[in-house]
């Protein structure tokens, strides 16, 4: 399915145009950020989840993921065509294509789960005007109402973060949301690509018991730099590792067999979909490096592994993988 099809299935909303939207990827990549609409069944935890799929097995459901190298929709759609659904979509594009033409969206306990309790670095945008922006704001936020973008490159979006760095940055606005939308699409527009608008605005985030800041935010400017997300190894001591594993290391490929059998990094174990009913086949006596297709399921994968004890980290890179071997990565910042 197109993203204009999607597009327009989430204009209508699900009940006027008649469909289920579904993420598959784990629930922490939902968390930061997801398509209007969906809702999250995850396929590493289908059996646990396959509850929410719609009654009506021949309702529209559409699931994505994170892309084309990612492979969770199509094996979702797979598990639930065995279960007898007959009006089946992937948006094979997904969340990639998504934020490049559109916001996500997130909501204000997803934000510190995702984002707060990590650590992991994110730009607040409070998109109100005067006199709203002046009762109150999130701890550290900017301030960018539409007015100050509508100037383009000589505004507000002059100090947007290098668009490669694809930093998160979390756009709220006051009772509607009008505002955040606004700024959230010329941000995207100026090229950034993780862009979410945070549901319920500001009274959304203090109804859900977070702090704020009386007054209006101090700064005008957006500053970012990009840190590596907590437990991620450098893509170039990831390089280093694959090309000769030392005898203490280990590269842990979270790829389903299909995928690991167009080519595989040597000396790499698949523990295949499952993890946790091979866990026992994953030596603790090595320092593990997981890795997947676009870093979803090496992250989920690492989280499991740290409460379990390893000594773990993981890629947060889209790797591609040749038969012989060979791989080409696109690092995330």
């Amino acid at each position: 399915m197109s993203y204009d099809a999607v597009a327009r299935l989430v204009a209508q909303g699900p009940e006027k145009g008649n469909y289920t939207l579904i993420d598959s990827r784990p629930l922490p990549r939902f968390q930061e950020g997801t398509i209007r609409t969906a809702i999250n069944l995850p396929y590493p935890a289908w059996d646990k989840f396959v509850h929410l799929l719609p009654k009506d097995k021949n309702r529209l459901t559409v699931f994505f993921c994170q892309g084309l190298t990612c492979m969770m929709s199509p094996m979702s759609m797979r598990k639930a065509e065995a279960l007898g659904y007959t009006n089946l979509k992937v948006y094979r594009e997904g969340v990639p294509e998504w934020q490049t033409r559109d916001y996500l969206v997130t909501s204000p306990a997803f934000v510190n789960a995702a984002y707060v309790s990590k650590g992991i670095q994110a730009v607040f945008v409070d998109a109100r005007g005067e006199p709203d922006s002046t009762s109150g704001h999130i701890v550290g936020a900017v301030n960018v109402p539409p007015t100050a973008v509508k100037d383009g490159p000589k505004g507000a979006l002059k100090s947007l973060p290098d668009p490669r760095f694809k930093a998160p940055i979390i756009v709220y606005g006051g009772r509607g949301g009008a505002n955040a939308v606004a700024v959230a699409r010329a941000f995207i527009k100026a090229g950034q690509s993780n862009v979410q608008v945070l549901e319920g605005g500001l009274l959304g985030w203090q109804a859900a018991g977070n702090k704020i800041e009386s007054g209006a935010p101090a700064a005008k400017q957006i500053a970012y730099v990009p840190r590596l997300r907590p437990g991620s190894v450098a893509v170039d001591e990831f390089r280093k590792l694959a090309g000769n594993t030392p005898a203490n290391v280990l590269i842990l490929d979270l790829r389903n067999t299909d995928e690991a059998n167009v080519g595989m990094i040597k000396g790499a174990l698949v523990p295949d979909e499952e993890l946790a009913a091979r866990m026992k086949d994953v030596p603790k006596d090595k320092q593990i490096v997981t890795h997947c297709a676009t870093g979803v399921r090496a992250e989920t994968a690492y989280h499991k592994l740290e409460e379990a004890g390893y000594d773990v980290s993981f890629l947060n890179a889209d790797i591609e993988i040749a038969k012989d071997g060979s791989f080409k990565l696109t690092p995330k910042y």
